[in-house]
């Protein structure tokens, strides 16, 4: 009896250890200690078992069982919990029913698949959204660049911020299309050919799944059932036979009882045991038929849960090709088309040169202006002076040489004519000299589109 008393105090330690969340994961890395513990229960004969189906409430069916059903896998448990439905043996895949999480993850594949192209579309619309931005901010601002009051390199640099943000913008545009016409048109070409929808509801996949699991589960469902009503039955016999033999030790020597009673309580009591040890004897043959049958059960219930996992394995590589696909159309930072563009910002700002800018200034607007100093001039009547600065065409002959054909010329400098009559031009543009430079350092010249007039010698050089 104290043996009985020390194996169950045990067997209750062990129960609340396999019930805690920390200790089965551990276990699940131990198959030693699971492999001794089997070894235990199975090594101490009916009346320990007797002893763990009023102690585990489920009992635990522990079996010898070949390759991945070793013991050591401890995987399954034959009754329910009668006190604690939230059991953890309860929520085993093995238990009547609870396959329904492996079915439903179907279903839950295909609404996946929905919620991932809704979150990229909504991600393709922020990229045409910052593209339509970029595009606005860089037409606002152009004007105002192109007016502004910086000059030379530094002006180029600024410009050169705003034509990026144009190739920018259509970099996002195509981001924009590949997530919604190349990305989730695939998703939703792979989800079409995968999922096939039933008429009254469901996935074909899922259905046939859980056909697998209901025919699978069915006979083991029924031994169930069947072990759990005996079971209830020993245990209702054994509470009587332990009243009955109460009743016999407490009349047995008791003066206060008479001896016909005293008799009558021990036939009891004998009844009670007999009765008690004929439906032990039916539990214990209903228990085996239970652990007998259990490999097979196992055996078809992975194998349909195989079936499953083969189809989510393939869900799984599909969505990864899809994710690395998006991944390589948002991954901007190893795009050529963006490097190039952030390259050449960078060269921009790197040639910004404040000696050639402040030669041009000085040149253009300072002491490097091209001016005629005041000097004595003879009057004529054929020339007319312009604000001391240049003599144009009025009426007779003029002190200039009209060339033929013209002499190709490059501009050194960026040129604003400050009168009608003058010139404008760029750094690097090219145009024809038709007049040489007269005695004041003005040329004449002519653009492409026709337009003439006058220029500062020194802003050219000839091609």
């Amino acid at each position: 009896m104290h043996d009985h008393h020390i194996l169950s105090s045990t067997l209750c330690s062990l129960h609340s250890m396999l019930l805690s969340d920390t200790t089965t994961s551990t276990l699940r890395a131990e198959p030693v200690f699971l492999m001794s513990f089997s070894i235990l229960l199975v090594s101490t004969g009916p009346q320990l078992q007797h002893t763990m189906a009023s102690v585990f409430k489920p009992s635990f069916s522990w079996m010898s069982r070949r390759g991945r059903h070793s013991m050591g896998n401890n995987r399954m448990s034959t009754l329910p919990s009668e006190n604690n439905p939230e059991d953890a043996n309860n929520r085993s895949f093995w238990m009547p029913g609870n396959y329904q999480r492996t079915v439903k993850r179907t279903e839950d594949s295909f609404q996946a698949c929905n919620d991932i192209v809704a979150c990229f579309q909504e991600r393709a619309r922020v990229e045409r959204q910052y593209a339509q931005q970029l595009s606005e901010w860089s037409n606002k601002w152009k004007p105002v660049v192109d007016s502004s009051p910086l000059y030379g390199s530094l002006l180029k640099a600024w410009q050169c911020f705003l034509s990026s943000a144009d190739r920018l913008a259509s970099l996002h545009a195509s981001i924009c299309r590949s997530l919604v016409s190349e990305d989730g048109d695939r998703v939703r070409t792979w989800q079409k050919d995968t999922f096939h929808k039933k008429l009254f509801g469901g996935f074909k996949e899922s259905h046939d799944i859980e056909t697998g699991f209901i025919r699978a589960q069915k006979p083991w469902a029924k031994r169930l059932k069947k072990l759990d009503k005996v079971r209830s039955a020993y245990h209702k016999v054994s509470r009587k036979e332990q009243a009955a033999r109460e009743r016999d030790a407490h009349a047995q020597g008791n003066p206060d009882v008479a001896i016909d009673k005293q008799k009558k309580i021990q036939e009891e009591r004998e009844l009670a045991q007999q009765e008690a040890d004929k439906v032990r004897a039916r539990y214990e043959k209903v228990l085996e038929e239970v652990n007998r049958y259990a490999p097979r059960y196992m055996e078809e219930m992975e194998s349909i849960f195989d079936q499953s996992q083969d189809e989510e394995r393939k869900r799984i590589v599909f969505l990864k090709q899809a994710f690395l696909s998006i991944h390589k159309h948002l991954d901007i930072t190893n795009n050529e088309s963006v490097r190039a563009v952030y390259d050449e910002l960078h060269n921009t700002l790197m040639a910004i040169d404040e000696h050639e800018d402040l030669r041009w200034w000085k040149n253009t607007h300072g002491p490097g202006m091209p001016t005629d100093w005041p000097h004595f001039q003879e009057w004529t009547p054929e020339k007319k002076t312009k604000k001391g600065k240049k003599v144009v065409e009025k009426k007779g002959t003029i002190e200039r040489t009209v060339m033929i054909g013209g002499v190709k010329v490059r501009a050194l400098y960026d040129y604003v004519g400050q009168e009608t009559d003058e010139l404008s031009f760029k750094a690097g543009e090219e145009f024809l000299k038709i007049e040489d430079e007269d005695d004041q350092g003005w040329c004449r010249g002519m653009k492409d589109d026709g337009w003439e007039g006058l220029y500062p010698a020194n802003y050219v050089e000839v091609v």
